[in-house]
């Protein structure tokens, strides 16, 4: 099963795992995309995106309005929503002009602490 892990680190973490791939010339086991605060990963994974990562899972590549009608809203707030997961990099464009989500499931992961 292919994983996606959404944290939450700061981007000096993020980049020294980039650089240990770089050296080795081996990425980590498992995907990960890394947001630098839960603010900002709030603000990119929203309830109604969340449900469109939920259709998306390990549904290969999807048109807008496949992607609409699973979710069961208008095409064009999914279109809004897709190009925010598109640029923040949670969602991918295939070579077909497709969305696709490239995993089966989702692990979010970041920890709160006492001030």
């Amino acid at each position: 099963m292919k994983t996606v892990t959404l944290d939450v680190r700061p981007p000096g973490e993020a980049a020294q795992d980039f650089v240990h791939a770089w050296k080795t010339g081996r990425a980590q086991r498992s995907a990960r995309i890394s947001f630098a605060t839960p603010e900002l990963l709030w603000k990119v994974l929203t309830a109604k995106r969340w449900e469109i990562l939920k259709a998306m899972c390990g549904a290969g590549p999807l048109t807008v309005r496949e992607i609409a009608r699973r979710v069961d809203r208008d095409v064009k707030s999914v279109h809004t929503d897709l190009t925010a997961l598109l640029n923040a990099g949670v969602l991918d464009r295939a070579e077909t002009g497709q969305v696709v989500f490239p995993y089966e499931s989702v692990k979010v992961e970041f920890l709160l602490q006492a001030a």
